[in-house]
């Protein structure tokens, strides 16, 4: 039982955590009351890795395709 009551604890700060980011450093705004928490996500995004996704915009859409 206890294990249950910690385990959704840690799901319900996780959650917390990324409607916190999607609501304010993800837009370019600071956390209100708390601008450590935004600016310490902020360097955790930087240090992740992320896609690049610009090589798919300059490809035409068919390049991909071939023709039977």
């Amino acid at each position: 039982m206890l294990f249950v009551v910690v385990s959704m604890l840690v799901i319900v700060a996780i959650a917390g955590l990324v409607v916190t980011f999607v609501a304010f450093p993800h837009r370019g705004e600071d956390v209100p009351g708390a601008s450590w928490l935004g600016d310490s996500m902020r360097r955790g995004v930087d240090v992740l890795p992320t896609l690049d996704n610009t090589a798919e915009k300059d490809e035409p859409a068919a390049a991909g395709r071939r023709r039977a």
